[in-house]
């Protein structure tokens, strides 16, 4: 009998492999995705799991995931010298790099705007198709740069531009003019979005698979561990703060011995199910989010896959009847 789930993807470049390979190890069981909201790299891996359903179900959507890991790796800097750098090499030169763009606007450096990632959606991804039949409802999320406001970008409207504004990084990429508006990275906005699980969609189980650890981070010190903590929380605060109004809404809601309204019902009823990446992804550098070579990408799917694993074996019997995690003890 499958189960029926909406499932939130955080957002965080690179380390989004460790996502695909929760996806890929999740669609080998009796998973049906219902509605999924995405950030950033969780909006492509959201995306690439619609279209990929769409044309095949689970084999398909598990296929689309690895063609376009794969292709990822081909444009890594990594690869293209014939793996001649090693890991903290990488992970320095990357630094370096992305200490420079700090002082160097991607309108100068990048005039034309060329975005290896455009590509990639265009070749992968029939957007018409999805948007005629999406087999899933989609919340991609990106932030408006004139006012901070998040817009949630929907399945029946999606194009690439969507997805690259979901993801536009702005001292990376151009902001991207959507009907006259521009749109940096929706983790300033919403990392990810959950309210619309709620809100605009009637299944009761919700998955937040997260990237980037709740607890557990040790004092930062140095310079880089202080810049890379301040840039975590940049893209996790407004989560924090949604989570924490949905935990104390449902905690008033199951408070009550009277339901006063069907908005009351639907918090009551809803089930959260947490998958985090744990020390897999908070011991990684920041830097690491760019690290697109292969064998990197490879070892965040196993390492999610076994992620997925534990918590299927751990889980999998509570999914519609009972939550998985406590939402009182993490966010309030």
């Amino acid at each position: 009998m499958s189960k029926p789930m909406n499932l939130a993807l955080q957002g965080g470049g690179a380390h989004g492999a460790f996502a695909w390979g929760v996806l890929d190890r999740l669609l080998e069981e009796d998973f049906r995705p219902r509605a999924l909201t995405g950030t950033s790299a969780g909006a492509v891996n959201a995306v690439l799991l619609a279209y990929g359903w769409q044309q095949n179900e689970a084999a398909g959507a598990k296929a689309l995931l690895d063609q376009f890991w794969t292709q990822v790796s081909l444009n890594s800097p990594g690869e293209l010298l014939g793996g001649q750098l090693a890991d903290t090499q990488v992970s320095s030169l990357t630094g370096w790099v992305l200490d420079v763009l700090r002082y160097i606007s991607p309108y100068d450096l990048n005039p034309l705007d060329i975005n290896p990632l455009r590509y990639l959606l265009d070749e992968m991804v029939d957007f018409q198709a999805l948007q005629e039949g999406s087999p899933m409802k989609l919340f991609i999320a990106a932030t408006d740069v004139s006012n901070g406001k998040i817009r949630l970008f929907r399945e029946y409207e999606l194009t690439t531009e969507h997805v690259l504004a979901s993801a536009c990084l702005p001292n990376l990429h151009q902001a991207i003019e959507i009907e006259g508006k521009h749109y940096w990275d929706g983790g300033f906005s919403g990392n990810p979005a959950v309210y619309p699980l709620i809100f605009d969609c009637k299944e009761e189980d919700i998955l937040l698979l997260l990237l980037q650890p709740l607890q557990g981070r040790e004092l930062p010190k140095t310079t880089q561990a202080i810049n890379q903590r301040i840039t975590e929380l940049g893209f996790q605060s407004t989560f924090m703060r949604e989570m924490r109004a949905i935990s104390y809404t449902i905690q008033q809601a199951r408070e009550q011995y009277i339901n006063f309204s069907g908005l009351e019902r639907r918090f009551r009823t809803l089930r959260f199910h947490l998958l985090e990446s744990g020390e897999v992804l908070s011991s990684l550098e920041q830097a690491t989010k760019y690290d697109t070579r292969l064998a990197f990408l490879q070892e965040l799917k196993e390492k999610g896959r076994h992620a997925a694993d534990q918590w299927i074996g751990e889980n999998w019997d509570k999914v519609g009847q009972q939550p998985s995690c406590d939402l009182e003890a993490l966010f309030l």
